[in-house]
């Protein structure tokens, strides 16, 4: 008896009943999901008890290996969607019933999609409709003056001329500090934010290097939580100065920071508490760049004078920062004609990733979509702000 014959003769002998109940539980499971996502209560319950408890086990399975396995799942789904595209074709025009048999198969990719997104629903989209760490720390919100604006800039500003100098610099004054030192830290950064805030306080995983860090390069994103596989997934091929931020961002997703601006915030705090210089400095880095971001619209003047301030370290950093980026969005073989092509190709795909993200944080409650990152300038205001 050979394979197929026996897949075929196990296959009879589940029950109707049984294939519907595989068929239709990830259907349920979805929504009920949106039945229940606007009732804040029950997110919060099933979050904290049944969502948290789960990734957490997750991530101290995923732990024990080096290497991404959201990678090597996103890879071998990929590699399998493409096999049964080609064996649906063929098995389609070699067989009688073709709608029938295309049917079958596309309710595989149907279930299995559903399953997978079922899942994500109920271990990471429940939290975006759960209560938000500035919520449950009784942080007010509400907007922030431009005076405080400026000096929580110039607070940040300062402290990060102070510690641009200590950090590891090559003769030309690039930043060079030990990458793999960086993320064996990391899960020291938080304790901290763990004493101030005890909600938060659990068991934070080393997060994992990205083989397709490249790819993450060509679409402008520089890290990533998979709630999954509960790993945090670092695009190696960023600027480094800003690595122990991100990383620090994605632990706080670890941690159940959902919203995108309040991982800002806790990942920031974590880095500028941690007592490690590597971390301060990307800490306040990333605080400044964000709170430029704002005062350059509140009141440019003060921004003109905190940018005359900054030492050339950190002109230097933010000009190789700007450079990197920009380096992404073109392509550069030697072909002109490729050149115009491919980069024509990574912009539309940047566009699409980058569209599709912004309505994925829309659709689940995050109206600010991919400007929540920068959100976090009010959360910055209001807990740095000499006034408070």
């Amino acid at each position: 008896m050979n394979f197929n014959e026996k897949k075929t003769r196990l296959a009879m002998q589940l029950p109707r009943a049984v294939y519907i109940a595989i068929c239709v539980l990830p259907a349920i499971l979805t929504i009920l999901f949106y039945a229940l996502r606007s009732n804040t209560g029950v997110m919060d319950r099933i979050a904290m008890r049944v969502a948290s408890p789960i990734r957490g086990a997750l991530g101290l399975f995923s732990s024990v290996y080096p290497f991404s396995l959201m990678e090597i799942l996103i890879a071998v789904s990929v590699i399998w969607l493409i096999y049964y595209i080609v064996r649906t074709i063929i098995v389609t025009t070699r067989r009688r019933g073709k709608l029938k048999i295309l049917g079958k198969r596309l309710l595989v990719v149907a279930v299995a999609a559903l399953y997978v997104w079922g899942l994500f629903c109920w271990l990471w989209n429940i939290g975006y409709h759960a209560s938000g760490f500035a919520e449950k720390n009784g942080f007010a919100g509400g907007g922030v003056s431009a005076e405080d604006l400026a000096a929580v800039t110039r607070l940040f500003a300062s402290r990060a001329n102070e510690l641009a100098p200590l950090v590891q610099r090559d003769e030309e004054g690039s930043y060079i500090e030990d990458r793999r030192e960086i993320f064996d830290i990391s899960p020291l950064i938080y304790q901290h934010v763990f004493n101030e805030y005890p909600n938060l306080e659990g068991r934070l995983f080393r997060p994992k290097s990205m083989i397709f860090s490249w790819l993450m390069s060509r679409t402008g994103y520089t890290g990533i939580y998979f709630a999954l596989t509960g790993e945090s997934n670092i695009n190696t091929r960023a600027p480094l100065f800003l690595m122990p931020a991100t990383i620090a961002h994605e632990l706080a997703h670890q941690r159940g920071v959902f919203a995108e601006d309040e991982a800002n915030f806790v990942g920031i705090l974590a880095c500028v508490t941690s007592n490690y210089t590597v971390y301060e400095y990307a800490g306040y880095m990333s605080g400044l760049m964000y709170l430029r971001n704002a005062l350059i619209t509140a009141d440019f003047q003060a921004w003109l004078d905190i940018s005359d301030s900054l030492c050339d370290e950190i002109n230097r950093d933010l000009q190789e920062h700007s450079e990197y980026w920009q380096s992404q969005k073109t392509v550069e073989t030697g072909v002109d004609f490729l050149d115009t092509v491919l980069t024509a190709v990574t912009g539309t795909v940047s566009d699409a990733v980058n569209t599709a993200y912004d309505g994925f944080l829309r659709s689940q409650n995050q109206e600010l979509g991919l400007q929540s990152y920068g959100a976090c300038v009010d959360l910055l205001v209001e807990y740095f702000s000499p006034a408070q």
